[in-house]
């Protein structure tokens, strides 16, 4: 399916989801919510307003449970807070779901966010960097050295025969092209909603270099412990019901959730943008697996190929099986009953 395609199917495909009856009330229904912590990988920003939109639509309070959302600032501080205990479940990265593996993190990854990857280098025009090739000599931004926009930088520069030091890495802290527009930097590592807030402010005509072109790794995942995992299946299954309702919801109700991140997100002001941010997101939450089997499923062989690629380009050391830590038993079916209504 083109993205064409998918555009005009995706509010079709969600509403049709959403008119499904409610699942009949259980006998062992929970009274007391049970409080489930996301570490993210950033501030509430507007392209998460299905998290962010809980006190509003109360998916996960239909399923028994208190949603709490812990800021991050990228993909390895999501996967730090969760190694602190300061949450339950990480909302971050394939890269740095690598990179903690390859240091010995006990971690499952149990839900695929975006299977669509998001991530890019912005350059203006005028630089003339065309190529990943392009980037050598350059000052790059990063919004963070945590970030899945670092991470995903390495990747770009090993797969041309650039190592991170044949580049000056320069952190511009998240949604920030200030410092590319000014001159700071030459080009930045950043996201598909990223370059859309820095047309938006001005950013002018640049050069976009893909990750998707080389890659396509999703780019988020919900990762947990193992030994989560193993002795909290049934909350986690709740948990990731309701964060497909959550998703569905904003895939077919973009303008609702746009009207919303007016006042749920701290970067949510201009509804307009908010609307395109979510689009993109919408696109990114989809694929030709997800459409086979449901939101959130994993395709295990690009993983592992995006595993495999990590270690031959030397960004991790130990070899990974993805049969071991991808777990996809507690993703709900696709066709699914939902218990809330939004």
């Amino acid at each position: 399916m083109n993205v064409l395609r998918l555009m005009r199917a995706l509010p079709l495909l969600a509403l049709a989801w959403l008119a499904q009856p409610a699942a009949a009330q259980a006998p062992d229904k929970v009274h007391v919510p049970d409080k489930v912590t996301v570490a993210g990988w950033s501030q509430p920003i507007s392209e998460i307003t299905n998290l962010l939109a809980e006190p509003d639509h109360g998916l996960f309070k239909a399923r028994g449970i208190a949603l709490d959302y812990v800021p991050g600032n990228g993909g390895g501080s999501a996967i730090q807070a969760l190694l602190a205990g300061q949450a339950d479940i990480a909302f971050t990265d394939p890269a740095s779901f690598y990179l903690a593996l390859d240091k010995g993190a006990d971690l499952v990854a149990i839900y695929n966010i975006y299977p669509q990857n998001v991530f890019n280098v912005v350059s203006p025009k005028a630089r003339g960097i065309r190529s990943v090739a392009d980037l050598k000599g350059r000052r790059v931004g990063v919004y963070s050295l945590a970030s899945g926009t670092r991470q995903h930088l390495l990747l770009l520069l090993a797969a041309a025969g650039l190592k991170e030091s044949d580049v000056t890495v320069e952190v511009t802290g998240l949604l920030n092209f200030a410092p590319l527009i000014q001159g700071q930097v030459e080009a930045t590592a950043a996201t598909d909603t990223g370059l859309l807030v820095g047309r938006a402010k001005g950013l002018g005509e640049v050069d976009v270099i893909e990750v998707r072109d080389h890659l396509n790794l999703p780019s988020d995942i919900f990762v947990v412990t193992r030994s989560a995992y193993e002795t909290r299946k049934p909350l986690l299954t709740r948990f990731l019901a309701a964060y497909r309702d959550s998703a569905a919801w904003m895939i077919a109700r973009p303008d609702e959730a746009a009207r919303l991140a007016v006042t749920r997100a701290i970067n949510g002001r201009d509804e307009a943008i908010n609307r395109e941010v979510i689009r993109l997101r919408n696109l990114s939450s989809v694929s030709p697996t997800t459409e086979r089997e449901g939101l959130g499923h994993f395709d295990p062989a690009v993983l592992q190929q995006g595993a495999d690629l990590f270690r031959s380009l030397g960004l991790i050391t130990r070899a990974l099986d993805i049969g071991q830590v991808v777990k996809t038993d507690l993703i709900p079916p696709k066709g699914a009953p939902k218990e809330g209504r939004p």
